[in-house]
């Protein structure tokens, strides 16, 4: 049995994805801005952190897709990008590790960070399928 499928993903999926970017990252921000026992350089730290990381994750989604659809993708691009995201993760591992905070701010923050970084790649992924026309992709069924 054959039937089409859409590769466009639906109204709720995009919305859900938007909204946990937005809530994660606002979260992550709003957290680091009534952060009073904070120096301002370790805010800075933690913000670019955020960027970088989001950057990445990114990154890795459309250099994966890419080498699926046979769209050439370099090797060293491809290497980055994932050294990009265990590096983003690393650091923010390691700035958290040894920061004077509460555990539970630290896992605050570090929910906060990856929850952004799923949505991203979530995002990333609804606009590249939204991108495509929502071209209809046939689905077989070997039953």
């Amino acid at each position: 049995m054959n039937r089409a499928i859409s590769r466009k993903p639906t109204a709720a999926f995009v919305g859900a994805s938007w909204g946990a970017l937005l809530l994660g990252s606002l979260a992550y921000l709003v957290g680091l801005w009534n952060a009073s026992t904070m120096q301002l350089n370790e805010k800075g730290y933690y913000l670019t952190l955020l960027l970088y990381g989001l950057f990445a994750a990114v990154s890795v989604q459309k250099s994966v897709r890419d080498r699926m659809e046979g769209i050439p993708v370099t090797n060293i691009y491809y290497g980055l990008a994932w050294f990009s995201v265990v590096t983003a993760l690393t650091l923010l591992f390691v700035g958290l590790w040894n920061a004077e905070l509460a555990f539970s701010e630290k896992g605050f923050y570090a929910m906060a960070y990856a929850m952004s970084l799923f949505a991203a790649i979530a995002v990333q992924k609804n606009t590249r399928d939204s991108g495509d026309g929502g071209e209809r992709v046939e689905e077989r069924s070997f039953d």
